[in-house]
């Protein structure tokens, strides 16, 4: 048994993998600020304490009496969109808070960091799908600050001896996740609003394509990494292999919801029109995997959703760059905003 940290665990795909540690019988701590998560996520047997990877004092005492072998490093705001307009926000939290973990990982002896990326590295990349070879091209502030971080783990590997795992997922969906967030997460805000009754709201004409991945597809294989010596720093796509465009994707969640599916078209907004990867690299260190069909997860995420409700969306506080700013984002979503039902 060996003495986990994961940060970002009591949110969604955070909580998934300390369920999978737990159950494989590791001593797993969650460090977490609930600025995104929920103390409800926070898996029974699992210690919590309430902090933040920017409190550099806290982040060095946890590390100096724990003494951690494994980093799961999944705390983040992952609002790829809005991130353009709350630079200094992201990267304080994304990159700099990334860093006061690595920098705690290497004085502790930490034997290795798996670190939770984003596709987002690859910007708008002319090759479909996109593969760990693929030249990252990050265009939004969020994508940037994934790719400086894995770029810090490769010195820090050559440097300090300190082994990494890096995984970047894609547009996962699944139960836990905060549905009320309106910036992010489209299946999560698509459920939301349907049980708010609201039609569901697509930016721009609904045809940009993305491959959707369950969390139960994810996790395991995140948790299971420090086990497979293969997995040693290297860098793997994770997630759905088939892509499908919003629009045919607000109908899947419109059956999984009951509801017949009705849809508000929003201005396009400045994003990566077309975004999916191939996997054939982690099939071949971690083998086969059972790929959970798209109305299957969403069946069961909707399940979940139903049982908890919808969640409240609340503005971002501290806007920093205000030009530009989506006016989807500023108002509620009413039918006269060009209402078009798919």
């Amino acid at each position: 048994m060996s003495k986990i940290l994961v940060t970002g665990g009591a949110g969604f795909i955070g909580s998934h993998v300390t369920e999978e540690l737990l159950r494989r019988g590791h001593n797993v701590i969650v460090l977490d600020d609930l600025s995104g998560g929920f103390r409800d996520n926070v898996v029974d047997g699992a210690t919590f304490v309430h902090g933040s990877i920017n409190d550099v004092v806290l982040v060095d005492k946890l590390f100096e009496r724990e003494r951690f072998a494994y980093v799961f490093h999944l705390a983040a705001y992952a609002a790829e969109g809005l991130s353009h307009f709350i630079k200094r926000f992201n990267y304080n939290n994304n990159l700099i808070g990334s860093v006061n973990l690595i920098n705690a990982a290497i004085n502790n002896g930490v034997e290795c960091f798996v670190f939770t990326s984003s596709i987002a590295v690859y910007g708008a990349s002319p090759q479909l799908p996109m593969t760990e070879e693929t030249p990252p091209h990050p265009e939004d502030p969020y994508g940037i600050a994934k790719l400086a971080v894995e770029q810090e783990l490769g010195i820090c590997k050559e440097m300090f001896g300190l082994d990494y795992i890096i995984f970047r997922p894609h547009n996962v969906y699944g139960e836990r996740q905060n549905i009320g967030d309106k910036y992010r997460n489209v299946v999560g805000i698509f459920m939301n609003q349907i049980l708010q009754g609201k039609p569901m709201s697509v930016f721009g004409d609904g045809e940009q394509t993305r491959a959707f991945s369950y969390i139960g597809d994810i996790a395991p294989i995140i948790a299971t990494s420090i086990d497979t010596p293969a997995a040693r720093n290297q860098v793997f796509n994770i997630g759905a292999d088939q892509p499908y465009t919003i629009n045919q994707l607000a109908k899947a969640v419109a059956r999984a919801m009951n509801v017949a599916p009705d849809v508000v078209h929003l201005p396009a907004r400045n994003e990566v029109v077309s975004a999916y990867s191939s996997h054939d690299k982690i099939r071949r260190v971690f083998g086969e995997q059972k790929i959970t069909s798209l109305d299957e997860g969403l069946a069961r995420m909707a399940a979940w959703v139903k049982e908890h409700g919808a969640r409240a969306s609340r503005d971002f506080d501290g806007i920093e760059v205000a030009k530009n700013f989506p006016a989807a984002w500023q108002l509620p979503v009413n039918r006269q905003q060009a209402a078009m039902t798919i």
